[in-house]
């Protein structure tokens, strides 16, 4: 493992594990939201965007945290370990509560409400996102975990 995606809904603890993944394999950690995102909440070019990505890419050792169904056939070109993040909408959206007003490595800025848009996201993420990724893992080559709860999440990281 050494070209890693984390993947799946908003609020689900895609992060945190992230993070924790990269303490134990000392894999880098690459955020895509901090990559798109600037810090008056306005986005990089997608140019610029696939830019930063493929120079990540290139370097041969990563973990990219983050969705992006537009690059994701490009990052899944490129890695070797997918973690699927097939976590219940209510649980993510606890998630996202539990993380306004907070400080966060994965994004530039904190958000002290969920934004009615970005709610929808998270509530359509199983017949909208969900459905996209399992076809697009379908065809994937190399190992993929697929998480339905944090503490699965949780217990591959303890065994690492």
């Amino acid at each position: 493992m050494r070209r890693v995606l984390v993947i799946g809904c908003p609020g689900a603890g895609k992060s945190t594990f992230s993070r924790r993944l990269s303490a134990k394999s000392g894999l880098p950690l690459y955020y895509l939201d901090m990559i798109w995102h600037k810090s008056d909440r306005t986005n990089i070019s997608q140019d610029e965007f696939d830019i930063y990505l493929e120079k990540i890419l290139q370097t041969g050792e990563w973990i990219l945290d983050g969705n992006y169904m537009r690059t994701m056939p490009r990052r899944l070109q490129e890695c070797d370990t997918v973690f699927f993040f097939d976590i219940p909408v209510d649980v993510c959206l606890s998630g996202v509560r539990n993380r306004l007003g907070r400080p966060r490595a994965d994004m530039p800025w904190i958000d002290t409400e969920i934004d009615p848009e970005f709610k929808k996201w998270i509530l359509d993420f199983p017949t909208e996102q969900a459905p996209l990724i399992r076809k697009l893992l379908d065809s994937f080559k190399g190992d993929i975990f697929r998480f339905k709860s944090r503490d699965e999440a949780d217990a591959y990281i303890d065994h690492f």
